[in-house]
């Protein structure tokens, strides 16, 4: 893949690479609290280095994207959308299972870490994946234009919560769901303490957008996952 410089506050704001189960989430917690405050006056190692931290193999361990997919429950054909998709570590696994007739779209805010999605989807031959740059209160998505998307380790760091899930309501379509992964109060890694939110927060933001909730059971050991569904 071509090398690039990516800026550290676009890794770090709303909808950033820099959280989608990456750097942030360090075992000791400093990473974490570096990563979540930091300014973008400091500079971050060129996005080729910084993608073998994020797309870590050892982060399947206590990721668990086969799980996380099989959560979302789709049938082969589906669009999906990953939602602050980072380096794209969940890509190749949603792209098999919506399969050849299906459509992944990979969103973020930061330009440079879309052209390496684009990168790494032609160079893995994910065909039917998709990448672009979104703003940060906006998702841009069209009306009734997907089937599931998936947000992981990325909505702590949304501002106006409530505003930006009822922009991705109306993007779902009938029988539609939003999947919110992110770290429990009490996970040994992730964004420090104060940037967490329980679950009980997320159900309420939710729920105030619109959305049905339903928390749902998994296996992943820091983390929870809240399932919102168009009525």
């Amino acid at each position: 893949m071509t090398r690039r410089a990516i800026p550290l506050l676009a890794l770090v704001t709303a909808l950033s690479g820099g959280c989608n189960g990456r750097s942030s989430e360090s075992a000791d917690g400093a990473a974490a609290t570096e990563e979540h405050s930091a300014g973008a006056e400091r500079g971050l190692p060129e996005v080729g280095t910084y993608s073998h931290r994020l797309d870590d193999p050892t982060r399947d361990g206590w990721q668990k994207p086969e799980e996380v997919v099989a959560l979302l429950d789709f049938q082969p054909g589906a669009t999906v959308v990953d939602l602050g998709a980072g380096t794209g570590y969940f890509l190749p696994y949603l792209s098999r299972a919506v399969g050849d007739e299906g459509r992944v779209l990979g969103l973020d805010i930061a330009p440079e870490t879309i052209d390496w999605i684009r990168d790494r989807a032609e160079q893995e031959g994910l065909h039917n994946v998709d990448a672009r740059t979104v703003a940060p209160n906006d998702p841009g998505l069209e009306r009734r234009s997907a089937d599931r998307i998936l947000v992981v380790n990325t909505w702590h760091h949304i501002n106006g919560r409530v505003a930006y899930a009822k922009k991705l309501l109306p993007a779902l379509r009938r029988g539609g769901a939003l999947l919110i992964v992110d770290f429990t109060m009490e996970a040994p890694i992730g964004p420090p303490t104060a940037k967490r939110l329980t679950i009980d927060t997320v159900v309420a933001e939710l729920e105030a957008a619109g959305f049905e909730t339903e928390v749902l059971e998994e296996s992943l050991p820091y983390q929870y996952v809240v399932a919102g569904r168009t009525r």
